[in-house]
């Protein structure tokens, strides 16, 4: 069965590029304060707009062309947005790096991209130097600290560059998948000027709107979600270099922030905060939750803890990002929503990917503007990831309601297969959460002779002196008995990536090397 959206379609999407969606706010808002840091600092709309175009005439006096390839190399800034954007309107595509990179990830991402120039701060720059002689194309190295400076300094408008919003790609973000090297992800101008009009069109953005942004612009969720959506709502955003669960009370209370975009990681740092009563978060009208799953009690806590809505969304890097948001009108909880706008969605079986009806679980798969052009030089994992017809193969095992809400499961790959029935690490992971001892929680697939994989829990305990034969009797209460904790283990924390997700990988690998 193919779902379809919960809002009214937008079609016709017009051609667009990332400089005019933004560029319609700038002209209606010229003096409203459109970024802050949190020491204060503000810049209007027109002011901002004001330094990207100087941004853009500074690189293409450097030689910047189009098509060209800028990378920026940083944690959250004002000056990020302005080298960000400058590059986009010199006509330029941008490629984001991890600030936790080391050399071997910032080489292996600059070189495949063929960046040309990069915007980097000081104190990385000597990651950048190491990779330097394995990155031939790679021509200035631009201070990111100094960009206002520098856009400041430009000697008139930017040369305006034809560009074609259909076929031009704007940002290359690179996708971590869950086997070898991340692969670059190919988004037009218009994959992501159609994903930020779906965005606005569910009216859960305000112009008089605050957002706090710690979630990292280098990942699509902080780069489209927070920056590129507020601007476009007209939104004043906060901008953290990184997150801080007390910076980021004391900027709730003090800014009277509105909107909250989270990954679960943030959501149990804040519940969790020992002076959280002391804080007034009496202007926060939701709490947006993505990037990963969001277990059902951390859920309940967040609501009763922060007094207001909270729900799920759901997208990849590859949809740029969102496809499915949960209505602020009518959220369900354990979803991720409805599609988006002019996005249809279908789960479809694992054994021969015939479409499923509702409440069957699959694989999940998507179809709108919204999806890539593809994979960077990667022909080979474009034909895999999208059908011959359109269809972006998610690769998360998903179910749906009769009425298009989506349920997210587990991602396919990960899946644990005992005795023949498989198992989603995730649907675990949910469960041990409710237990009224358990912080934090992992589930990785363990090898058994007999069964193939059975199982494995890793716990993080809010007290010492935690039971673990109690923890996983209290699940084995609640699913089938194939699904039962088979082993479990305590740990002082959970390993996970920046925007949330589990790193199971490394729960994996720690836990072969200890059976060899």
């Amino acid at each position: 069965m193919v779902f379809r959206s919960y809002w009214p379609s937008l079609e016709p999407y017009e051609p667009m590029t990332v400089p005019q969606i933004l560029e319609r706010t700038v002209r209606r808002l010229p003096d409203k304060v459109a970024l802050m840091t949190a020491e204060g600092a503000a810049y209007t709309f027109g002011e901002l707009w004001a330094a990207v175009g100087g941004m853009a005439r500074a690189l293409q006096d450097k030689g910047l062309r189009k098509g060209d390839m800028v990378g920026i190399f940083a944690p959250n800034s004002t000056e990020y947005a302005v080298a960000l954007h400058g590059a986009i309107m010199a006509g330029a595509t941008v490629t984001t790096l991890n600030p936790l990179y080391r050399e071997r990830e910032v080489e292996h991402q600059l070189h495949d991209a063929g960046a040309k120039m990069l915007f980097t701060l000081g104190a990385l720059k000597p990651i950048v130097e190491e990779a330097r002689p394995k990155l031939p194309d790679l021509q200035h190295i631009f201070s990111l600290e100094s960009a206002w400076e520098m856009a400041r300094g430009a000697p008139g408008d930017p040369t305006p560059v034809d560009i074609d919003p259909m076929k031009d790609i704007a940002v290359l973000p690179y996708s971590s998948g869950t086997t070898g090297l991340p692969k670059g992800v190919m988004l037009s101008h218009q994959n992501l000027t159609a994903n930020i009009r779906q965005t606005l069109a569910l009216n859960m953005m305000e112009e008089s709107g605050v957002m706090l942004d710690f979630l990292p612009f280098y990942h699509i969720y902080g780069m489209m979600v927070l920056l590129n959506c507020g601007l476009a709502t007209g939104a004043t955003q906060i901008i953290l270099p990184r997150f801080d669960p007390e910076s980021a009370l004391h900027i709730i209370q003090q800014h009277r922030v509105t909107d909250l975009f989270c990954v679960p990681p943030a959501i149990l740092a804040l519940v969790h905060h020992p002076r959280l009563d002391e804080f007034d978060l009496s202007s926060l009208r939701f709490l947006m939750s993505g990037a990963a799953p969001l277990p059902a009690e951390v859920a309940r806590l967040a609501t009763e803890k922060l007094g207001c809505i909270v729900m799920q969304g759901y997208g990849m890097t590859e949809s740029s990002p969102i496809t499915n948001v949960n209505p602020l009108e009518a959220p369900r909880d354990g979803t991720v929503g409805p599609p988006v706008a002019d996005t249809l969605e279908k789960v479809v079986s694992l054994d021969n990917g015939e479409e499923l009806p509702p409440g069957e679980v699959g694989e999940l798969l998507v179809y709108g503007p919204q999806v890539m052009l593809g994979y960077w030089k990667r022909p080979d994992a474009t034909e895999e990831t999208i059908t011959a017809d359109g269809w972006l193969r998610t690769g998360d095992i998903a179910s749906a309601d009769p009425d298009g809400y989506v349920r997210i499961h587990d991602r396919k790959k990960e899946m644990i297969k005992y005795k023949g029935y498989q198992i989603a690490p995730a649907e675990l992971e949910a469960l041990l959460m409710e237990h009224p001892g358990v912080r934090d929680a992992a589930v990785i697939p363990k090898y058994d002779d007999e069964a193939g994989e059975v199982p494995k829990a890793f716990v993080v305990a809010k007290e010492p002196g935690l039971d673990l034969n109690e923890v996983a009797a209290f699940v084995a209460e609640r699913v089938a008995p194939y699904k039962k904790i088979r082993a479990i283990e305590a740990v002082d924390a959970i390993p996970k990536n920046p925007s949330g997700k589990i790193l199971r990988r490394q729960l994996i690998e720690q836990e072969r090397a200890r059976e060899q």
